[in-house]
């Protein structure tokens, strides 16, 4: 049987008593309906799993008792960047919980001349703390023992400023190149020899031609991925999966 996986910040004892966050809480006395005695998975977002028991549940709160810890699932040898044009509710999410399960190391919000989502610095910062919420769930269903990091949402213009990854990929239906050729002058079928990739992915009216033209005046190479257009929140999925096929821990 599966043992529930929750995360905990801040985790620094293998040993002793320690008290489950609010909602994972609720979750473990409400949703699960577990007794004293249950076993857990405890995990910090560090790299470690904390194998532990449920101690003591009552008033709305769950005590946990950590008996040891072991290393948790190393990350994907190959370290990507999903620099995702931000969308809509849902598909955002969607994005960030399947980007985390494709095993990306980081996740940069960019907001672009067409995104339908608007952002000030107090939205922002809502925002984000959301999409923090949604990786580490992601990362209890999935087993990661790493949460990957999510940026605060940026425009596009601060994105292609900062320090750039050794292959930078923008997905364009007509780009000149194919993501899967492009992998592969990169290596030799084993791994890239890039040891970080940053993937740029547009909104949901994807970049306009301005965009398009800055990115690649900063080194991004335009890529395609098959004959169709895909959505925003299918596009960088799909491509995070070939990459992780082909140069990750898909193989």
């Amino acid at each position: 049987m599966r043992l529930t996986r929750l995360h905990v910040p801040g985790l620094e004892r293998d040993t002793g008593e320690v008290e489950l966050p609010e909602a994972a809480a609720a979750h473990v006395a409400r949703v699960l309906r577990l007794r004293p005695g249950a076993r857990l998975v405890l995990f910090d977002g560090s790299g470690r799993d904390f194998q532990a028991e449920i101690s003591e549940i009552g008033g709305g709160r769950v005590r946990a008792r950590v008996l040891g810890c072991v290393a948790g699932l190393p990350l994907s040898p190959l370290s990507v960047t999903l620099a995702q044009g931000v969308a809509r509710g849902e598909r955002m999410d969607w994005t960030l919980q399947k980007a985390t399960e494709l095993g990306v190391h980081r996740i940069r919000p960019v907001l672009s001349a067409r995104s339908v989502v608007r952002l000030d610095e107090q939205q922002g910062t809502r925002r984000l703390r959301h999409w923090e919420g949604v990786v580490a769930s992601a990362c209890e269903q999935c087993g990661r023992s790493v949460l990957p990091l999510v940026e605060p949402p940026l425009t596009l213009a601060q994105h292609l400023d900062r320090p750039a990854a050794e292959l930078r990929l923008l997905l364009h239906p007509r780009g000149e190149h194919s993501l899967v050729g492009m992998i592969a002058e990169h290596g030799s079928g084993q791994r890239p020899s890039a040891p970080t990739v940053e993937l740029l992915i547009g909104p949901e009216g994807g970049l306009d031609d301005a965009e398009i033209s800055a990115a690649l005046r900063t080194g991004y190479v335009a890529v395609r991925l098959g004959p169709r257009v895909l959505r925003t929140e299918t596009a960088g999925i799909a491509a995070l999966a070939v990459l992780q096929a082909l140069a990750g821990d898909l193989r």
